[in-house]
């Protein structure tokens, strides 16, 4: 079975441990400019929502590769940046409608979640999460409904 980032919003306090540890995980610093996972604050209401790679199983990213640098990962499902095969040209990152897949200067690559798939403890960020808010879990979708109607929701509450 596809496991799967689970994202529950609402239990989220912009703590950032998420993306301290996903630096962590993949680049051994805590920085969270180099998180493949962010927190987005609404301003308007103060709400804080953890988004990245959704794994969709349209893979626009995966399609678009003129050089198939980016393979799916038969034992979690996830969308994986084959770093030795990736040329930069960022096509990935303009085919990819919700803007998780990033084009990372200093090594001239992309990069996007791949749900730690060489992690024997899963992702990081859910490992880290202090409040539940980002959990992996058994599914057979992808979180995408689920995050365009937090999105919906959230964005449409009035400013406190």
């Amino acid at each position: 079975m596809q496991r799967s980032l689970h994202i529950e919003p609402d239990k989220c306090t912009g703590c950032l441990q998420c993306e301290m540890a996903c630096s962590y995980e993949n680049y051994g610093m805590f920085n969270p400019a180099k998180s493949r996972i962010k927190v987005f604050e609404f301003h308007q209401t103060g709400a804080k929502v953890p988004y990245t790679c959704t794994q969709c199983d349209e893979a626009w990213c995966l399609h678009a590769c003129p050089v198939e640098a980016i393979r799916i990962d038969l034992n979690s499902g996830a969308k994986v940046v084959r770093d030795d095969l990736c040329v930069g040209c960022k096509v990935c990152t303009i085919a990819c409608p919700f803007g998780t897949v990033n084009y990372v200067q200093t090594t001239g690559k992309v990069q996007k979640c791949d749900l730690c798939y060489d992690n024997v403890a899963g992702p990081a960020c859910a490992s880290a999460c202090p409040t539940g808010a980002i959990t992996y879990v058994d599914a057979d979708w992808t979180g995408l409904d689920r995050m365009r109607q937090w999105a919906a929701k959230l964005g449409n509450k009035a400013t406190a």
